[in-house]
């Protein structure tokens, strides 16, 4: 068996001869290799751009100069001692109950102002446990108080 390709532009055949060669159909199927490596470049691109986009904590730094806080309500502070004790308002609290507590207090649901005060001589961890465990419960209005740096 015998499977003709093309036209070789030379008489003789069974289906009769065609001079000057014949016409080719447009290809009309996609050439999926190509597409197929670009796509798997693009993933991998992403792949190793998306941990460096997230950010783990995001916070609403407090400006540099203190503005008056609004007198009809009190904010929400989560304070950390030297020692590593968590406290919400004046009232010690475990870490694993920090949200939970939040949700019991929030007026505004998740929009509610969260200040968080840590001692200079505290943790860095326990602040960021704290600041992680707010955050991850979906409260995005997360501010850290600090004091105004005094003239020497």
């Amino acid at each position: 068996m015998a499977m003709s390709v093309g036209s070789n532009g030379g008489g003789g055949g069974r289906r009769g001869s065609r001079r000057g060669g014949g016409k080719k159909k447009p290809m009309s199927d996609i050439n999926v290799t190509p597409l197929v490596d670009v796509m798997l470049v693009l993933l991998i691109i992403f792949m190793v751009a998306a941990p460096m986009m997230t950010v783990g904590v995001p916070i609403d730094l407090p400006e540099t100069q203190a503005k008056a806080m609004n007198a009809d309500t009190q904010p929400i502070t989560i304070s950390v001692n030297p020692a590593g004790e968590v406290y919400l308002q004046e009232t010690p609290i475990a870490i694993d109950e920090v949200v939970a507590k939040l949700q019991a207090i929030a007026t505004t649901g998740y929009n509610e102002r969260i200040y968080v005060r840590g001692d200079t001589t505290a943790a860095y961890g326990t602040v960021m446990k704290v600041m992680a465990r707010i955050s991850a419960a979906g409260y995005k209005n997360i501010g850290l108080v600090t004091l105004q740096e005094q003239e020497k």
